[in-house]
């Protein structure tokens, strides 16, 4: 069974280290997953918690084979309880080196667990959640934040253990309590509902204590998710085999390539085999099959990225996205994707532009898509007309995004991954991925599809653009462009990324609410373009008081 892991910590604050850890590693079908929490109270508590899941992770993945997992974990949280109890008396003559630890390990649909203090265990199953772990703390209200048992403090230890049958779809979540006593089981469950992936929670968590920084504490999240359907039988576990040269009327794993779709015959339009044995009763159905880079058979970080892209595909489902799957076979060549018979917004633009509705309808989808994806720890990273689908339909247009080719870990990517006209300004500096870059690109979209044009020209790939020069009003260009869409997209497009759009959310209120759009200007517009009535207020003031001085000079003669 295939087990989806997400990891995550985040200090109580920017200027603080995280005294949580987690660790998650896999090998030959055994995945083991632990947290662990500095105690607050002992002066190496981070420094233990990070070695107890590296040195637990360690010892379990070389295990004797002999040993059952409970006989495992046993052993070596023990050893690891000593080690640390021992270093600490001879380095500190007390416990000094002590933290919890929560750790499991899954083994053939089957989880075996263990731990030590107040760091939970959730299993998430058809909706409902459970605590597979036990709270080691002082059982009064006003003392449950005291621990009675951790890893360090003593030379002998006493783990909780449990186990459980696990089945496709179910989530295990391990977190420290930073996460677990902002963020009651219920809200867990509802998250794990949705897919929520570990720095979901701590961001969630983090977010429930803004108005209460007593309440903030170091946060940490590990998410293993048992993949159901077809990612059981995990399809990038399969060897990648690079093929250099493709050609029309070639046959891939039964698909017959018809046509190669973008300029670097890597993405092909293909007929599907037939799912029946009357061929001729049934057209042949068209999927979209992409390849990896050439380079891949001798460039590890290439096959790694596709790997990566394939995975990615196939764990979101969403209608704003195509589907994905891949096709069966002993090695994985290639992946597929549902065919939309719909044209991209790039080929529409070439004869037409955009209306005010379609284009809100627009933003409205990428701000949607940009929030689904940030959901799954994701930004899109290539957000431009290319790769979005328009469906022409009955009820009005709707629309599909397409390539996840650059979709990255939000946060973590520093690279000017993407195309160049549509990066935010501080993405050539080397910024990562944010809500903020991907709201610079919705905005550019926008801008593009309303007025033909770039708002700040055309940009070459390895140029280094200028910013300084503002783009012009969007009515300027399209009379049809209401004020209030006018100013929701330059400030998308805004240079100085703390005057943009911070959050998805809150462009898309705007959006929704044109009645409650402020102005939007650049940081150094002059008053006529800030405010041209207190502008003109101020400019006939001076004359009329232009015109006293004259006529008292005129009197004096």
């Amino acid at each position: 069974m295939n087990v989806l892991s997400t990891g995550y910590a985040l200090a109580r604050s920017e200027d603080a280290a995280c005294d949580d850890a987690w660790l998650v590693r896999e090998r030959n079908g055994v995945t083991i997953a632990a947290v662990a929490d500095g105690i607050s109270a002992a002066r190496e508590g981070g420094a233990a918690a990070r070695r107890a899941v590296e040195m637990l992770a360690d010892y379990c993945l070389s295990r004797p084979r002999a040993w059952s997992p409970r006989r495992a974990l046993a052993d070596f949280v023990a050893q690891i309880n000593r080690h640390l109890h021992t270093e600490s008396l001879a380095r500190h003559g007390q416990p000094e080196l002590a933290c919890t630890l929560s750790a499991v390990l899954i083994e053939e649909g089957r989880l075996y667990g263990c731990n030590i203090g107040d760091s939970p265990v959730f299993r998430w199953h058809r909706g409902g959640i459970t605590r597979l772990s036990e709270a080691h703390v002082v059982a009064a209200p006003e003392l449950a934040h005291v621990l009675t048992r951790a890893v360090g403090l003593a030379p002998e230890i006493e783990p909780h253990f449990f186990e459980a049958e696990l089945a496709a779809g179910d989530v295990v979540l391990l977190c420290s309590d930073g996460v677990a006593n902002v963020l009651p089981p219920e809200q867990l469950a509802d998250l794990l509902s949705r897919q929520a992936t570990a720095r979901s929670l701590v961001a969630r968590a983090r977010a429930m204590t803004e108005d209460n920084p007593e309440l903030r504490d170091d946060a940490c999240a590990v998410v293993l998710e048992l993949a159901p359907g077809e990612r059981a039988g995990d399809p990038t576990r399969r060897p990648l085999e690079v093929i250099r040269t493709l050609r029309a009327g070639d046959t891939i794993d039964g698909h017959r390539l018809v046509r190669s779709l973008g300029g670097n015959h890597r993405v092909w339009l293909a007929e599907a085999p037939p799912q029946t044995r009357a061929p001729k009763l049934q057209p042949p159905t068209r999927v979209v099959l992409k390849f990896p880079d050439p380079e891949a058979t001798d460039t590890e970080a290439l096959r790694e990225a596709f790997l990566r892209e394939v995975r990615t595909a196939l764990r979101l489902t969403s209608p704003d996205l195509v589907r994905a799957w891949v096709p069966e076979g002993l090695a994985l060549r290639c992946y597929a994707m549902e065919f939309v018979n719909a044209p991209t917004l790039r080929s529409v633009l070439l004869t037409s532009r955009l209306g005010v509705e379609d284009a809100r309808e627009l933003a409205r989808f990428l701000l949607r898509t940009g929030q689904f994806l940030l959901g799954h720890d994701l930004a899109h990273g290539d957000i431009k007309p290319d790769n979005i689908l328009v469906l022409r339909e009955a009820g009005g247009v709707s629309f599909r995004l397409l390539d996840l080719g650059s979709a990255s870990e939000v946060f973590s990517v520093t690279s000017r991954a993407g195309t160049p006209s549509y990066l935010a300004p501080e993405r050539f500096r080397g910024s990562a991925l944010a809500e903020r870059t991907e709201i610079f690109a919705i905005g550019v979209t926008l801008y593009e599809a309303l007025t033909g044009a770039y708002p700040y020209g055309e940009v070459e790939r390895f140029q280094t653009p200028r910013f300084d020069r503002p783009p012009r009003r969007l009515v300027r260009h399209n009379p049809a462009v209401p004020p209030w869409l006018d100013h929701i997209i330059l400030r998308a497009l805004d240079p100085d990324p703390e005057r943009r759009y911070q959050l998805f959310s809150e462009m898309a209120y705007e959006l929704a609410h044109p009645a409650r759009v402020a102005p939007h200007h650049r940081k150094d517009a002059p008053l006529l373009e800030r405010n041209p009535l207190r502008f003109y207020k101020g400019l006939s003031a001076a004359l009329f008081l232009v015109v006293l001085v004259l006529l008292y000079l005129l009197l004096q003669r």
